[in-house]
């Protein structure tokens, strides 16, 4: 996909289309049995507007509850570790916090119907990359009814700011299905198990060779054995719905989420020291122990090919949080 062309939403689209149209005064279309854009593009850029705005908020006070107001699911829970782990640093917040700012906003989004809907937002902010550039954020954004609003449950990154190319046909995305009708070698809504059992196990060709699948798996075995500890793993899926749109080589990018476990022991005499940007979110007092259990959200933004083609699937980006930490 190019930086530019996909992203966009047809300015005929109108705010009332994302649910509910009342035409000439007597006929309703609704949204849960109606095929509709999801969202407008006036909504669209509040709902970016709300994010940005709730981000800052949340990471100038470092009050987790502020997350809920414009984010869920995966995001949500990863972002909202965070600003528990900042506070447990900095207690009474963070003033001098860099206030996220966007420009050059584009939308992707799709025409469904049902619940809940989804469109993507991509912009570039003022945060600087590994490379020093300033970096594009897609945030998918979903709600599930129409009085509900709109909170940012993915954020990817991707290199060079260039996601995938998206299918496009007359200014809509295509979203693709989670379940057997989706045509990739990996359904949407099996990627969760998927991934998780490919961690876990090693075993299947499905996930290309990569830093977030071969990479990561040596990353945990070369770590896993140290003077006097040991770390265990164990993944999870996670139950959070994934988001799919359709590239135009028939395959998907597809958002979803898993979950994993760590367990550190180590040995008598020894014990864990939590260090202090996890501290904010261990459950109960912090003690003296020679186990604990961490648990991670992972986010992952991926490219899953058509069935048929031969190709693998690839993630393309990765973000996580211990989201919590407790003493054994």
């Amino acid at each position: 996909m190019t930086r530019r062309s996909p992203f966009r939403v047809p300015a005929a689209v109108t705010s009332a289309a994302t649910a509910l149209v009342v035409l000439s005064g007597c006929m309703t279309v609704h949204g849960e049995r109606e095929v509709l854009p999801a969202v407008s593009k006036a909504d669209a850029a509040q709902a970016l507007k709300n994010f940005t705005d709730g981000f800052n908020k949340a990471n100038r006070t470092l009050d987790a509850k502020v997350n809920a107001s414009f984010e869920d699911g995966a995001l949500l829970a990863i972002d909202q570790a965070g600003i528990k782990a900042a506070r447990g640093i900095r207690p009474n917040g963070n003033p001098g916090f860099n206030p996220l700012a966007f420009t050059d906003a584009h939308f992707t989004v799709p025409q469904q119907k049902g619940w809940p809907k989804f469109f993507i937002g991509d912009a570039l902010s003022n945060r600087r990359g590994g490379d020093g550039q300033n970096t594009r954020w897609f945030l998918v954004f979903s709600r599930d009814a129409v009085n509900a609003k709109w909170r940012a449950v993915y954020l990817a990154t991707f290199p060079g700011n260039k996601a995938p190319e998206l299918k496009v046909t007359d200014g809509y995305a295509e979203a693709v299905p989670a379940d057997g009708s989706s045509g990739l070698t990996v359904d949407p809504g099996k990627l969760s198990q998927a991934y998780a059992d490919y961690l876990g196990t090693g075993k299947g060709d499905e996930f290309a060779p990569g830093r977030e699948t071969t990479g990561w798996r040596d990353r945990r075995a070369s770590g896993a054995n140290q003077p006097g500890a040991r770390i265990q793993w164990e993944d999870q899926p996670s139950n959070l719905p994934p988001v799919a749109l359709r590239t135009t080589d028939g395959g998907a990018l597809v958002f979803f989420s898993t979950v994993y476990h760590q367990q550190k022991t180590v040995s008598k005499g020894l014990m864990i020291t939590v260090p202090p940007e996890l501290r904010g979110i261990v459950d109960g007092p912090v003690k003296k122990t020679t186990r604990m259990a961490f648990t991670t959200v992972s986010g992952q933004a991926v490219t899953v090919p058509a069935k048929g083609t031969g190709g693998k699937i690839k993630v393309l980006n990765r973000i996580e949080a211990k989201t919590s930490a407790k003493a054994l």
